[in-house]
């Protein structure tokens, strides 16, 4: 340093403070052993720039600090919204639950009454019975709700006939829309073999009436129309209908649980307010995105996609192949053991099938149902309970499997949690029904099977 001349040195001191107006506060200049003026001077360079480096860092500590408060900020609003979401979500699960099991119980204590006339009884019956489907439709979408948040939902990926559920759905709801004065449409864009796809057939069906349901719901004049076609690698299907709309400052909204899209509806339309919800998760499950545009009191148009995997299994594709089941051809004498150890349970099922049985038979536990298998090895099906005492359904299952493997087996049972469907098909089951049994349900699943 001391053949450093006193100009060389100045140099140096402009360089480093022009440094620091750069903003590069790691710079030191040297002190020599001379104590002159040049060195007092170095010094208080030296120092103004310690204190602009802590005047930098402190003003950025104390943005961080505005930056960490503010998140605080969001993230407290945020849990504030989540409460009122969840508390007027329980409010409005209370009403839900209350109102049918109103409806169920007020009605069942009527009926008891004597000398009702008839037609009384059927309306009675029929009003009972709304009220049970709109009790298990709640019921429905809580599990579902908890199956997703606990990450217990999987995909059960098979054949499955998109041009067929959109023909089903198209079915299903006519008669509803027709009721109220209004048109229901159908376009599917894609041909007979492009239509067999690789997917989870039961929640594209979910997706599907969930949204036409919706349509229905909140329209009372114009049309409903929903199809599917091709997008490059994926299917889009699409909803859409002229009912009452959502505003602009909703949409965002309406797919997150707890949240309906307007409070007044609460008030106005049945539902628990999770299928959205339960849509845009079975959508995102299956790889694909769901999105809606909308306008009040113009209507809706709700659209989703799927990955398109062509089904590999179709090499030589016919246009027989289009029924994936046959319903309408069940005979009138199929062969049936009921394995159900409640007696009101086992009584419904009998009379379910009992017009197109040629044989019904009946025990109690598995013990019995493995013994009237091995003895009656002309059963067609067998509805097994899976909850028995002596030996479950899982285990009467396997023992049967040992010596039958042609008998058709559907499980049935109350414990409709996750995990519960894949483990009876791997323990040898054909199919599974989640109670309650519905007749049109429990008549479509044996045609799956019973092929003639």
């Amino acid at each position: 340093m001391n053949s450093i001349s006193g100009s060389e040195r100045i140099t140096q001191f402009i360089e480093a403070i022009m440094l620091v107006a750069k903003g590069d506060y790691s710079v030191q200049l040297e002190i020599t052993e001379k104590n002159d003026m040049l060195d007092a001077l170095a010094m208080g360079i030296n120092i103004m720039i310690d204190e602009i480096r802590h005047s930098v860092e402190i003003e950025l500590q104390y943005e961080r600090y505005k930056e960490i408060n503010a998140e605080l900020e969001k993230a407290k609003v945020k849990a504030e919204e989540s409460d009122r979401f969840k508390s007027a979500f329980l409010a409005n699960m209370s009403h839900e639950i209350r109102t049918p099991m109103n409806g169920i119980l007020g009605f069942a204590s009527l009926l008891k009454k004597q000398g009702l006339p008839y037609d009384q009884q059927l309306k009675y019956l029929s009003i009972i019975e709304k009220s049970g489907e709109r009790m298990l439709n709640i019921i429905n979408d809580l599990i579902e709700i908890s199956k997703i948040e606990s990450g217990q939902m999987s995909i059960t990926r098979s054949r499955t006939n998109i041009n067929e559920q959109i023909e089903f759905i198209h079915a299903f709801f006519r008669p509803e829309v027709e009721k109220k004065g209004m048109r229901i449409f159908y376009n599917s864009g894609l041909s007979e073999k492009d239509a067999f796809v690789e997917t989870d057939r039961e929640k594209v069906y979910a997706i599907l009436i969930n949204l036409v349901k919706n349509a229905v719901k909140y329209s009372h004049k114009g049309t409903i129309e929903f199809g599917c076609q091709k997008s490059g690698e994926f299917l889009e299907f699409f909803v859409k209908d002229t009912g009452i709309g959502i505003s602009r400052d909703k949409l965002n909204d309406i797919f997150e649980r707890f949240v309906q899209a307007e409070d007044y509806l609460r008030s106005k339309y049945e539902g628990a307010g999770l299928g959205l919800a339960i849509t845009k998760a079975y959508v995102e499950m299956l790889g694909g995105k769901i999105w809606v545009e909308s306008e009040p009191d113009k209507g809706s148009q709700f659209h989703f996609t799927i990955p398109y995997k062509p089904f590999s299994g179709l090499k030589n594709f016919s246009p027989a192949m289009i029924s994936e089941s046959s319903v309408d051809g069940i005979p009138n004498n199929l062969k049936v053991l009921i394995a159900e150890d409640d007696r009101e349970a086992a009584m419904l099922l009998r009379l379910m099938l009992e017009r197109r049985s040629k044989k019904l038979m009946h025990v109690v536990n598995g013990t019995e149902a493995v013994e009237a298998c091995r003895n009656h090895p002309d059963f067609d099906v067998v509805l097994m309970d899976i909850k028995m005492s002596e030996m479950d359904g899982y285990e009467a299952v396997r023992q049967i499997r040992e010596f039958n493997q042609s008998v058709i087996i559907i499980a049935q049972t109350a414990f409709a949690m996750a995990g519960e469907r894949e483990r009876a098909l791997e323990v040898g089951c054909n199919d599974y029904l989640a109670k309650p049994i519905v007749g049109d349900e429990l008549i479509k699943v044996i045609g799956r099977h019973i092929r003639f």
